[in-house]
């Protein structure tokens, strides 16, 4: 199975994981699915996440990492899942305030991105669970400590 991705790194920020890395992440995810993937991995400085932000959801400010699942139009074959953009000051500041290893930030915002674009989500309660807990396998699967244990424990 082959999942390739599409780096475009616009960031400013010199403490971006190696793509290989990225590869190990997405493919922890997507180790069970059944088709080859495409994803595109767009990193960002805080100004163009703002304007996605604002454009997409409505909200102001910036954020840690947006997901832009990709519908192929009717008759139309793609191995595309989507994009994710992630804001590389903001992964590094939350990673920083949150004690976390920032590379093990970045998998849970990979690892989350990507299963938004295979269609999880967490508007409700208990499909924010059951996506909280397929992250924290994921990541267990790969090595990475639960990502939410410190807000556990409050």
């Amino acid at each position: 199975l082959m999942n390739s991705l599409d780096f475009q790194i616009v960031s400013e920020s010199e403490i971006i994981p190696q793509q290989v890395l990225f590869k190990t992440w997405v493919d922890a995810v997507l180790k069970d699915e059944t088709q080859d993937s495409e994803i595109v991995i767009r990193i960002v400085d805080e100004e163009e996440m703002i304007l996605f932000n604002e454009q997409y959801r409505g909200k102001q400010g910036s954020t840690n990492i947006l997901s832009f699942p990709f519908e192929a139009p009717e008759g139309m074959d793609s191995d595309l899942l989507g994009d994710l953009l992630l804001c590389a000051s903001v992964v590094e500041a939350e990673a920083q305030q949150q004690n976390k290893m920032l590379a093990h930030h970045w998998a849970h915002m990979i690892v989350h991105g990507v299963l938004h674009l295979i269609g999880y989500d967490h508007i409700k309660d208990k499909e924010a669970e059951e996506m909280e807990a397929l992250e924290i396998k994921i990541l267990k699967s790969i090595k990475i400590d639960n990502p939410y244990e410190e807000r556990d424990k409050q």
